[in-house]
């Protein structure tokens, strides 16, 4: 398949929290804002407190917002392709950090990929890798494990799993949760896991009060660390 006349898709980053996307999102890519009409966005209210903080309020009402969460049927998100008509540019916005990354956003971009049209990553905060880069914890060889079981016996089934792939291969295993299961999960990391694993908690990355400390399971055993709905990665190394 071909592009005729198709516009490109841009992956915009956007904040981790309700910093100033300033800080966090390079000057050219926040710039690049002014120049889209067509925005394709996991939530549409938090998409435009963005865009407003970003230098587009007073501007917002004149743009188009569809959404794409994990409530989009399949048939919507084909229909999305009519927005690349005439070569209109789409820029794609996740809820936090980069679009398609752990995020809904991936069908859109593959959506793209099918029918030929040009895919354009821009530059911004993911908190998969910043929690790599502050966790000391092997930067080398690293999974990202996503979202794991929720229940519990499940859960510290799947840990059991990556614990015993992280020696076998000496692998930094990269774990999220709903932050309201955070403690739960770390909870069972420190029930299944052996004592000297070495586990990173990362919570609100890039926030002034963001919280990263790596230690071995015995010794986060003695913290008592409450993490609570603050959004976290969770890193494993044993």
């Amino acid at each position: 398949m071909t592009a005729e006349n198709k516009g490109t898709l841009y992956l915009i980053p956007s904040p981790l929290g309700e910093n100033d996307p300033a800080e966090v999102i390079p000057a050219p890519v926040l710039q690049s804002l002014e120049g889209f009409r067509t925005f394709v966005v996991e939530e549409v209210r938090t998409a435009r407190r963005y865009l407003s903080k970003a230098g587009l309020k007073g501007k917002i009402g004149d743009l188009q917002f569809y959404e794409l969460n994990e409530h989009t049927d399949q048939a919507t998100i084909e229909g999305y392709l009519k927005l690349f008509d005439g070569g209109n540019d789409v820029a794609l916005i996740s809820e936090a950090g980069l679009p398609a990354v752990a995020d809904p956003g991936a069908q859109l971009v593959a959506l793209a990929h099918r029918h030929g049209i040009k895919v354009v990553p821009a530059v911004g905060p993911s908190s998969l890798m910043l929690a790599l880069m502050a966790s000391g914890l092997n930067g080398q060889s690293f999974a990202f494990c996503g979202y794991i079981p929720a229940k519990p016996d499940e859960r510290k089934s799947k840990l059991k799993t990556l614990e015993k792939v992280s020696a076998q291969l000496k692998q930094t295993q990269i774990l999220i949760e709903t932050p309201y299961r955070n403690d739960a999960l770390f909870a069972d990391i420190l029930s299944v896991c052996g004592a000297g694993v070495k586990v990173c908690v990362a919570a609100n990355i890039t926030m002034p009060d963001a919280y990263i400390k790596t230690m071995k399971v015995s010794e986060w055993k003695k913290e008592g660390l409450v993490i609570g709905k603050r959004p976290c990665v969770f890193l494993i190394l044993a």
